[in-house]
């Protein structure tokens, strides 16, 4: 069924749009029945999901089909807050896990971020969490509800998949597979990838996002808790806007940085932001999502260049983008190393492994031009970070 389709289909359900409150309390009260959770002891998250609820019902351009996908995500980020609550309140010593060393991953979108990812989370002594792990972080429980998980985490996929194909080479999902921290953060730019929401970008820039860090340390020590302990390996972009947070939650953390020309890197984003954005308004505005998410990109650089400085200089190790898409069997081994990581065969086999899958090194087509763009404009605003990343691609 294609968008358009559903957009007719969904028409009726607009009319919520003019309560949004009613909206978000409605999926509060089935979310703390579907889980057993306490609202009163999540209440500053979930103000910020009413803040997001109220900027999506806002949005002018908002489609049937749009409004009904933010609601599902709503639901289910909820409800994961509050079963993580719940397991917290019913087993006290989860919050007692240890969480050494983790890694992060981080850089500009459609810097090989998830290559990195894909490579170092499938070492034996490394875990990644999965997407449907994100999505409904809980205890081990057993394999038949692991089966059950994975099965509603394939339908929103597959779901998402044919409505948006272009995925499937940009940035292909697998409930199986290690994904990024987006998917548990309640807040940042992911939400903005859907829709243009001026007004959100304006409050998340004031919001304190301690607390959501708190919150993803606290789902990793569920998903340790009664598990072998292994060194957990997380990515995502955004991570570059909140060093100094990571730096509190984590103080042990190591930082992955990969580094590519922005000039590339944006043209490749604003064209994923549009396929994203096709799904949730009518008519996106093209030259806004150029203009938004270069700022988006220069402020984040300017952020982590300012925010590396606090830490010590053995907490980053910087990768230059040929290391991973021109050299990884050369390199790749002496990132291991610098993570102070064992390198093995089975390493060499996964590296192997993770290169031949399909999509690794297929470009989907884009253009600046599209978005209102330009080469020497995207240049101008990253100041000397595109000259950084030369030097780096050289040396």
């Amino acid at each position: 069924m294609t968008t358009s389709v559903l957009n007719v289909l969904l028409k009726p359900t607009m009319s919520s749009r003019r309560d949004p409150d009613k909206v978000f309390d409605a999926i509060v009260a089935k979310s703390e029945q579907a889980t057993g959770g306490d609202r009163a002891a999540i209440g500053e998250f979930l103000d910020g999901m009413r803040v997001l609820n109220e900027n999506f019902a806002a949005s002018p351009k908002l489609s049937p089909m749009g409004w009904q996908s933010v609601q599902g995500d709503l639901r289910l980020r909820i409800e994961n807050r509050l079963r993580v609550q719940r397991l917290v309140t019913d087993h006290p010593e989860i919050a007692d896990e240890p969480i050494e060393r983790p890694v992060f991953i981080v850089g500009l979108p459609r810097t090989a971020t998830t290559l990195a990812h894909n490579i170092i989370a499938k070492s034996a002594e490394h875990r990644g969490p999965a997407l449907w792990e994100w999505m409904f972080t809980d205890i081990d429980r057993g394999e038949e509800a692991k089966r059950r998980r994975v099965k509603q985490t394939e339908r929103l996929v597959g779901t998402f998949m044919r409505l948006a194909p272009a995925f499937k080479v940009i940035h292909p999902l697998n409930a199986e597979k290690p994904d990024e921290c987006n998917y548990l953060l309640p807040h940042g730019h992911q939400h903005l990838a859907r829709v243009h929401m001026p007004g959100y970008r304006k409050w998340i820039e004031q919001h304190d996002t301690l607390p959501d860090y708190q919150y993803l340390k606290l789902a990793l020590q569920v998903l340790q808790f009664g598990r072998e302990r292994k060194r957990w390996i997380l990515k995502s972009p955004m991570h570059l806007d909140h060093l100094p947070e990571i730096r509190k939650v984590f103080p042990d953390a190591r930082i992955v940085w990969t580094h590519r020309d922005p000039i590339t890197v944006l043209g490749s984003l604003c064209s994923l932001v549009e396929s994203s954005q096709v799904m949730h308004e009518r008519n996106p505005d093209l030259h806004a999502i150029g203009e938004t998410w270069l700022g988006l990109q220069v402020n984040a650089i300017e952020r982590a260049r300012k925010a590396r400085i606090d830490w010590p200089r053995s907490s980053f190790i910087d990768v230059p983008y040929p290391w991973l898409a021109a050299e990884p069997h050369e390199k790749v081994p002496i990132l291991y190393e610098r993570l102070g990581a064992k390198w093995t065969e089975a390493d060499a086999l996964n590296l192997d492994g993770v290169l031949a899958r399909p999509g690794i090194g297929r470009q989907h087509e884009y253009e600046l031009a599209r978005y209102g763009l330009n080469p020497e404009q995207v240049e101008s605003a990253f100041g000397d970070y595109p000259q950084l990343v030369e030097k780096m691609r050289i040396d």
